[in-house]
């Protein structure tokens, strides 16, 4: 009987354990299904009244100012070192007055959105994440549900609309600084004149690839927006749960925002070529 009890036993706890396991396996596929059910759910709220005019330019604001100092340190050193590189190139070749338009095409084309890219997911996306975070442990999602208010449409639109127009602005702010910078640079410290800088810049880069930077950030600021609020909202665990939801947003948004800027890349040199 005791052998009997023990494999029974036995039999039951190993059933167990593979229940557990399975349910990890399926946890990132649950965990992904829940992430595009709130895309959807922000997308249809985005065009349902009321809108949430005050969180949506107090947001706007907070990514701003979180994200503002991030860049102008960022931007400057990125162009201005790929000017130096393309300048040493095409002095070598005897071309220097080109160098307006490695500077052009290197903001405008990869520079804008690679810093776009590294400010909103290290900068905005995590601020947004340990904001909702934080209102998610101290149970306020579920006092608003209690008062009939969605939190979808009066904290997470909000936040991916702010997101996206505070990206747009970034790249904006990133491009210019980086073109000015690397005017400065080339013709005070690289002897180029000012005249061959300025009419190189239009050579390779029309509005044609202004257009493409500018979709390509607010597709980042909606994507990181999106990533943020939903680890945001989901979190668990109390405020640990927090530091592990911040860590993730960082760490997914690094690996989507990537992955879009690649593919972005690859379709709008299909179209401009």
């Amino acid at each position: 009987m005791k052998g009997i009890a023990g494999h029974e036993t036995s039999r039951r706890t190993g059933g167990a354990r593979v229940l557990v396991t399975v349910g990890n396996a399926y946890r990132p596929l649950r965990a992904l299904g829940d992430f595009f059910a709130t895309t959807l759910d922000t997308f249809v709220l985005m065009f349902k009244p009321p809108f949430a005019w005050r969180e949506f330019l107090l947001q706007t604001w907070f990514v701003a100012r979180v994200s503002i100092a991030p860049t102008l340190l960022l931007s400057i050193p990125f162009t201005v070192l790929t000017v130096f590189i393309i300048n040493i190139l095409l002095v070598e070749l005897g071309a220097a007055d080109f160098s307006g338009t490695g500077a052009a095409l290197g903001a405008v084309t990869q520079i804008g959105p690679l810093v776009t890219v590294l400010v909103i997911s290290g900068a905005g996306a995590t601020a947004m994440c340990a904001d909702l975070g934080s209102r998610t442990i101290r149970e306020e999602l579920d006092a608003m549900r209690v008062l009939g208010i969605d939190p979808v449409q009066a904290l997470v639109v909000p936040r991916v609309l702010a997101a996206t127009v505070v990206a747009v602005m970034l790249t904006s702010l990133v491009t210019m600084v980086g073109i000015v910078g690397s005017f400065f640079f080339a013709v005070f410290f690289q002897n180029v004149t000012p005249g061959a800088f300025a009419s190189g810049l239009t050579l390779l880069v029309g509005g044609i690839d202004v257009v493409v930077n500018l979709a390509k950030a607010a597709i980042f600021g909606l994507v990181a927006g999106l990533i943020a609020c939903y680890k945001g909202i989901s979190v668990g665990g109390g405020p640990q749960g927090v530091g592990n939801a911040v860590n993730e947003t960082v760490v997914f948004t690094f690996m989507a925002l990537f992955v879009i800027n690649v593919i972005a890349t690859a379709v709008a040199v299909r179209v401009t070529a």
